[in-house]
């Protein structure tokens, strides 16, 4: 079977959508170009393989945990190694065993608890491998490095991976669907107005915190409008969905509940504000200009919603102070359009919406001079 690109990426209650999500947006883009792509991902709860389906790729779902080998109780790694489930080396000879048939081009990696011991497992199966990341705890044998967060730079990542190593960083490389950028010219981000009519409310995924719920609450506190209109956007695998309808019903003002939306960026097109999560919808938010509150909910992101807030990119919650966050932002954005057109202005500089053409290109050109090196070798 040939397939130009395999991806190990997981997604699950605990560790959230993202990183399944970034390189879908990813995969989508090396389609457009003419390239097959497939994902490997472990079966558990919120794995997302039917959105994985629902995008033509192709998927492979390891055995979910307990089902042979041995407990992660035994995994030593990096930090995150316990997001694994089972034993780097387990889950390197079932990932292994699939990259043997298909026989990538490309293997991309966006995993935190695999590290370069796995990768030169899977390395003789493989063209290429590259790897997504966003910490720069742990060493990494690849050819190629992604980090789209902001501030970034190729030195952050020198003690961890091969000195021949091409490195990606800053939001240049975003990746971000391509309706993103349709609507940042269908809607250029300077056609905004200061009015707060809209409001939008998404926390990622999961949020098994019910965070939502939260934001709600606190919104309900600042006195908006009666016409304002609230979306709140959910994954399908959240479990505090039944709590969230029930408590937009009693808002003083209209609120609505989307679950599992396939229309984002129109959404943040169309809205004035948004409370939302970090990681990957940061800087969907950021292409379209939406000034944003953005949630602090894992000490993994304080790093780069630091450098967002530096940037004038958006405003950051710690959650013990959220709802005084909550107000403050709406009201300074509601009293101050010349903070609010800053931030519009700044955020839309930052990402342009190309991200994911500029990673597949160099991908496919990547591909090229090592095929046009191995026939003159």
């Amino acid at each position: 079977m040939a397939l130009e690109v395999l991806f190990r990426a997981d997604a699950s209650r605990l560790m959230g959508t993202g990183h399944v999500m970034r390189c879908l947006t990813l995969a989508d883009a090396l389609v457009r170009k003419g390239w097959h792509c497939g994902f490997v991902c472990r079966e558990q709860d919120g794995d997302m393989a039917d959105w994985i389906r629902a995008r033509g790729h192709d998927l492979w779902l390891l055995p979910p945990f307990g089902t042979g080998g041995s407990s992660d109780s035994d995994y030593d790694g990096p930090p995150h190694a316990a997001w694994l489930g089972v034993p780097w080396l387990q889950d390197a000879e079932e990932t292994r065993a699939i990259a043997a048939e298909v026989a990538p081009r490309w293997l991309v990696v966006d995993h935190y608890a695999l590290d370069a011991r796995w990768e030169r497992v899977l390395a003789p199966e493989v063209g290429s491998l590259m790897v997504i990341d966003d910490l720069a705890d742990r060493d990494h044998d690849c050819q190629l490095l992604l980090d789209q967060n902001p501030g970034r730079v190729p030195e952050r990542y020198s003690a961890w991976v091969p000195g021949a190593c091409v490195t990606l960083t800053g939001t240049r490389y975003a990746l971000l669907r391509d309706e993103f950028r349709q609507w940042r010219e269908r809607r250029p981000p300077a056609s905004r107005t200061a009015r707060v009519g809209r409001i939008l409310v998404t926390l990622g995924g999961s949020d098994p915190d019910n965070v939502t719920g939260k934001v709600l609450s606190a919104l309900g506190d600042c006195q908006l409008p009666a016409d304002t209109q609230v979306d709140v956007v959910m994954g399908p695998s959240a479990s505090c969905l039944a709590a969230v309808h029930e408590q937009v019903r009693a808002l003083p003002f209209k609120a609505t509940v989307t679950v599992g939306a396939t229309n984002m960026a129109e959404r943040m097109a169309l809205s004035d504000l948004a409370i939302g999560a970090a990681g990957a919808t940061s800087w969907e938010r950021c292409c379209l200009g939406l000034p944003s509150l953005v949630v602090a909910i894992a000490d993994n992101q304080r790093g780069v919603l630091q450098t967002m807030t530096e940037q004038g990119l958006a405003e950051v919650a710690d959650l013990p102070d959220l709802a005084q966050a909550v107000k403050s932002f709406v009201d300074s954005m509601q009293a101050d359009p010349g903070r609010y057109f800053r931030m519009v202005e700044r955020a839309a500089a930052a990402v342009d919406g190309l991200g994911a053409d500029r990673v597949a290109d160099r991908m496919m050109a990547e591909h090229r001079e090592a095929e046009h090196a191995a026939r003159f070798d």
